[in-house]
């Protein structure tokens, strides 16, 4: 009750930019946008069901009341003054943009906004838009983060140049403490994940039917015949920009008007000159690949909105086409894993393909600006190039996709849109290298037949994951699910608390699934991302254990 005391007390003494200057300094360690902070106590209270902010650990407070500089508030509450930099958990990133926003006056805010004017949405300029506010939207529409901070600088240097030299000084400081993880998720240096290429920590619970092998890295991967038999259960990056800039700003104010020319130099450049060995030059293609990569932003209030179509009952159809035993635990599982990893999640059983396409239609409608991503997971019978509704007629799966473009859904345009399909691209079988004779026995695998040909749209940004390769079935188990959508759910769970992008996850999967084979030991799979995408897909780690499948 005292601490809960404490927290009352620095929340009164608090205004509300401060409150919302504190939510900000948390975006990172809370994993999602705390734009809905209206007061103290709906940031404090997150917190500490975090267990961020207890008695026992009330340092954090500390730390946040410091970096908006209110060490008076600190000592009239009588805490520790001491801040220890390795247990710091505010991001240094957080606070350099925090400072710069309290430098930066209202006059060059009116600039700021003028140089981004063609950038951000018209609302996200208006008057009463905030520093923060600014940077937050920069930093979802991904012109801004920890390892990528060109555009910031380059804005800064003609509004205020003496404030470049901050910019600088924290690129400096952060250099020597880049590693992939933290370029590839734009977390916090203080709280980043160490974690070695070749291992993948076990979620604490084994909750699938089928243990999955130990992950290898690719290069060393091999088939252990012993585990083929399984149980069936235009952005400002360059200095060419600078000079229109400063010409647009002549009119604003005199005292940028020498800041013209600039030289911008990257991370990649400056990392290859200095490298001279064989090991750094090692380490700095890999850094440069990173940062000229890049990672979608997952700052939004939602990590992004998950549709799940499952067509079982095709009894209707007319077409002879089975009921599709087995996809509901794969509806399930995806439920608990995109539900888990912050999505909102909405199923939809049983579509007609106009239903199909109707729900296509009507979720690229809605505003998805303050998500991240969008997820679609179509599970059904098809034939070439299509995917049937349950009333046995069929919808091109372009089709379901081209709604989602940067043409039709304008609030998903640069964001990852991914869809994942289970169902066969062919009617072959695959067949296993090494065919263990068990005896024939009616086999409790079923296929679901189609061949999928034009389904990546031209535009950016999209990602087709297949259960299998182009003409050849996928394997669904009447009992557990299908061997795709299972294996997709298992490394969710697994990899990406370790930080793994989805492609590499993908890549996991298309291992694990091409060992299992039917309790014949014949019938093999392959599955086959494709994909547009043009930067890592890396998702916030959640907080929550993960679920049980």
């Amino acid at each position: 009750m005292d601490f809960q005391k404490l927290l009352l007390e620095a929340g009164n003494a608090l205004c509300k930019d401060e409150v919302k200057a504190l939510a900000f300094l948390c975006t990172d360690l809370l994993g999602r946008n705390l734009a809905s902070v209206e007061s103290a106590s709906d940031l404090f209270a997150p917190l500490a069901n975090q267990d961020h902010l207890s008695a026992e650990r009330p340092h954090l407070l500390t730390e946040l009341l410091l970096a908006i500089h209110r060490p008076r508030l600190v000592r009239d509450l009588r805490l520790s003054e001491q801040v220890s930099t390795t247990s710091s958990l505010i991001s240094p990133y957080r606070k350099l943009l925090y400072n710069l926003s309290e430098e930066l006056t209202d006059n060059d805010l009116k600039n700021v906004k003028f140089l981004l004017k063609d950038k951000l949405p018209r609302r996200k300029l208006e008057d009463h838009v905030t520093t923060l506010e600014v940077f937050q939207e920069m930093e979802h529409m991904d012109y801004i983060s920890d390892t990528h901070l060109d555009l910031l600088e380059n804005i800064i240097q003609l509004v205020c140049p003496v404030l470049r030299e901050t910019i600088s000084q924290f690129k400096a400081q952060q250099a020597p403490l880049t590693g992939t993880v933290t370029q590839e998720t734009s977390r916090p240096r203080a709280k980043t994940y160490h974690f070695e290429p070749s291992q993948v920590p076990q979620s604490p619970e084994r909750t699938f039917s089928c243990e999955a092998p130990e992950f290898q890295p690719l290069a060393k991967s091999t088939v252990n015949s012993s585990n083929t038999s399984m149980d069936f259960q235009n952005m400002l990056h360059g200095g060419d920009e600078c000079e229109a800039l400063s010409c647009g700003l002549r009119s604003l104010s005199t005292e940028t008007s020498s800041c013209a020319s600039l030289t911008v130099r990257t991370d990649a450049l400056v990392i290859s000159q200095k490298n001279e060995t064989s090991a750094g030059n090692q380490m700095s293609q890999t850094t440069s690949t990173n940062t000229l990569l890049g990672t979608y932003p997952m700052t939004a209030a939602k990590t992004g909105f998950c549709l799940i179509i499952n067509n079982y009952d095709f009894t209707k159809s007319g077409k002879g086409l089975q009921k599709r035993e087995g996809t509901n635990v794969d509806k399930e599982c995806l439920h608990k894993v995109f539900e888990w990893l912050g999505f909102e999640v909405e199923t939809q059983t049983d579509c007609e393909s106009s239903e199909m396409l109707s729900l296509m239609r009507e979720l690229s409608s809605r505003n998805h600006s303050q998500t991240g991503c969008l997820v679609c997971c179509i599970l059904s019978h098809g034939q070439e190039g299509s995917v049937y509704g349950v009333d046995g007629r069929t919808v091109a799966i372009e089709d379901l996709m081209a709604p989602f473009n940067g043409f039709n859904c304008s609030s998903l345009a640069e964001k990852p849109k991914l869809f994942f399909i289970q169902a066969c691209q062919g009617t072959g079988e695959q067949k296993a290298v090494y065919i263990q004779a068990d005896g024939p026995e009616r086999s409790p695998i079923h296929s679901d037949a189609i061949e999928v040909k034009k389904s990546i749209p031209s535009d950016a940004d999209f990602l087709l994951g297949m259960a299998t390769v182009p003409s050849f079935i996928s394997f669904r188990d009447r009992k557990n699910g299908t061997w795709f959508i299972q294996s997709l759910c298992q490394n969710l769970v697994q990899m990406v608390p370790s930080g793994w992008d989805l492609v590499s996850i993908l890549t996991k999967v298309n291992a694990d699934v091409s060992q299992r084979t039917d309790p014949t030991g014949v019938k093999k799979q392959m599955p086959q991302p494709a994909f547009s995408l043009r930067k890592k897909v890396v998702f916030p780690i959640p907080r929550a254990p993960p679920p049980t499948l």
